[in-house]
C-alpha cells in the first residue's frame, strides 16, 4: 500500500504542477499578443529613423559629430537586455552566449568591457564573471520615453567623452511565436548602415507591416539655427530607436518563449500523469490479485482442514 500512496501523491503533484503551468501559459499568451502588436506597430518608426538619418548623411556636421566618430577599438560598452525571470527556455542564455562570443571575437580583455544590464539575468551573469556593470535597470512591461532617454544618455555621454570606442545593444529579436533570434547592433558610432540593418531585421517578409520604403539618399541641407544644435538634438533620438525597438522585441520574445515553455511543461506534466496513472492501476491490480490469491489459498486450506 505504501507504493500505491507514493504513486497517488505523485499524480496529485503532477495535477497541481499542470494547473500552474497552464495558468502561466494563459497569462503569457495574453501578454505575448499585446507585446507582438506593440513590436509590430513600432517597426515603422525604425524605418522613418533610417530615412531621417539618410537625408542628413550628406552634411559636414554629421561626419564630424562626436556620436558618429569611428575610433580604434580599445574599450566597449554593451547594453544587454534580458528578462528578470526565468522559465522562458533558452531566451536569456542565447543572448548572453551571443554577447560573450562577440566580446571574445573583439579580442578585448575583461577589464576593457562594461555592461549596462537591463534585466536581472544579464546583471547576475556578468557580475558573476567580473565584468564591470555600469548601470542596472530592471525589466518591466512598461516602456517609457524616460527609460529610453536614460539608457541613451548613459551610453551616449560616455561614448562622446571617449570612455568607450563602441556601444552595442544585444537582445532577442522576435521572428514568430516559436522563433526568436539573438542579435547585436552597434548604436555608437551611429551609422546609416547599422540602422538599415536594424530595419532589415525587423520588417516581416509578409503581412500588414511588410511594406518596405526607400530610406532616401544623402542630401545637403541648409539647417537653422545651426547644424550642430540640430544634430545634437536628433542624433540621440535616432539612437533611441535602437533602444526602443530592442525593448519591444525583447518583451515580445520573452512572453512568446515563456508561453511555449509553459505549454511544453503542461504537456509533459500531462504525459507523466498518464504514465503514473497507468503505473498506479497496474500496482493496484497486482495488490488485488495477490489479495484474491491469498483469500483463495486460505479458503482451500480451510477446506482441506475440514476434510
Amino acid at each position: 500500500m505504501a507504493g500505491l500512496k507514493a504513486i497517488k501523491t505523485k499524480i496529485r503533484s503532477m495535477e497541481k504542477s499542470r494547473q500552474v503551468t497552464r495558468a502561466m501559459e494563459a497569462v503569457s499568451a495574453v501578454k505575448m499578443r499585446k507585446a507582438q502588436l506593440r513590436a509590430l506597430s513600432g517597426r515603422p518608426y525604425a524605418k522613418a529613423a533610417a530615412s531621417i538619418l539618410a537625408r542628413v548623411s550628406g552634411t559636414y556636421a554629421l561626419a564630424h559629430h562626436p556620436l558618429v566618430a569611428v575610433r580604434p577599438l580599445t574599450k566597449a560598452l554593451y547594453i544587454v537586455i534580458t528578462s528578470d525571470k526565468g522559465l522562458a527556455g533558452a531566451l536569456n542564455s542565447a543572448v548572453l552566449r551571443g554577447v560573450s562570443a562577440d566580446i571574445a571575437g573583439s579580442g578585448l580583455a575583461r577589464e576593457d568591457v562594461s555592461v549596462i544590464a537591463v534585466g536581472k539575468k544579464a546583471h547576475d551573469f556578468f557580475a558573476a564573471r567580473g565584468v564591470r556593470i555600469e548601470a542596472f535597470h530592471p525589466q518591466t512591461d512598461e516602456i517609457t520615453s524616460e527609460n529610453i532617454a536614460l539608457l541613451v544618455r548613459e551610453a551616449g555621454q560616455q561614448f562622446g567623452a571617449g570612455a568607450f570606442d563602441v556601444v552595442k545593444i544585444a537582445y532577442q529579436n522576435f521572428l514568430s511565436t516559436f522563433e526568436q533570434r539573438p542579435v547585436i547592433h552597434t548604436i555608437f558610432p551611429l551609422s546609416l548602415v547599422e540602422l538599415q540593418k536594424l530595419v532589415a531585421d525587423i520588417v516581416p517578409v509578409r503581412g500588414k507591416f511588410s511594406k518596405r520604403a526607400s530610406s532616401g539618399n544623402g542630401v545637403f541641407y541648409n539647417i537653422e539655427p545651426s547644424e550642430e544644435e540640430v544634430l545634437t538634438e536628433i542624433l540621440p533620438r535616432l539612437a533611441g530607436i535602437f533602444v526602443y525597438h530592442a525593448l519591444l522585441e525583447s518583451q515580445a520574445s520573452e512572453h512568446s518563449a515563456r508561453m511555449v515553455a509553459m505549454k511544453s511543461a503542461s504537456d509533459k506534466a500531462g504525459d507523466l500523469k498518464r504514465e503514473l496513472t497507468l503505473q498506479f492501476n497496474k500496482a493496484r491490480q497486482a495488490v488485488i490479485t495477490r489479495e484474491v490469491s491469498e483469500i483463495t489459498g486460505g479458503m482451500e486450506a480451510l477446506a482441506d482442514k475440514a476434510i
